[in-house]
């Protein structure tokens, strides 16, 4: 069974959430360019992205982190940002378990769709999403480079 909870002020396993967004996002080294904002994540601007998004961790029945999302809410939208499943968890419904509690925290504030970016190279990634309802919506680029670097997507809500 797996438990979704919000992060909130007593959550003390900033060292786990770290390595476990780590791990979920390393396939991605030497596939994308540029480079996952992952690597640039520590333990404090990690606090602070959680304090200043919404940010949802999915634990087994022994409390173990299995997953985390991390919602920002933007005028018509939920961007969710660092949607990270620990590589020995996935194919197991925890992604989209975590995505269909961005989705009710989205319907609860009102908001008309939720947002993602998927780097172009992720093609998997995309057909995930296509799976769980999400459209391309628009090919942009990473400042400085002049191709596409990542797609972006969006689920509407009704």
């Amino acid at each position: 069974m797996i438990d979704i909870s919000k992060v909130n002020d007593g959550f003390g396993r900033w060292d786990e959430l770290l390595k476990l967004i780590c791990e979920a996002f390393a396939y991605m080294d030497g596939v994308i360019d540029p480079p996952s904002s992952a690597h640039a994540l520590t333990l404090e601007n990690l606090r602070q992205k959680a304090n200043d998004e919404v940010c949802f961790v999915a634990r087994d029945e022994n409390g173990k982190l299995l997953g985390c999302i991390f919602c920002k809410t933007e005028p018509a939208t939920l961007y969710i940002g660092k949607l990270a499943v620990s590589p020995l968890a996935q194919g197991k419904g925890i992604g989209a378990a975590l995505c269909a509690v961005a989705e009710q925290t989205a319907q609860q504030l009102g908001l008309k769709a939720l947002r993602l970016q998927a780097r172009i190279e992720l093609i998997a990634n995309h057909r995930t999403f296509g799976r769980w309802g999400f459209e391309k919506t628009e090919e942009r680029s990473h400042a400085g480079y002049q191709r596409i670097t990542y797609i972006e997507m969006q689920k509407p809500l009704f």
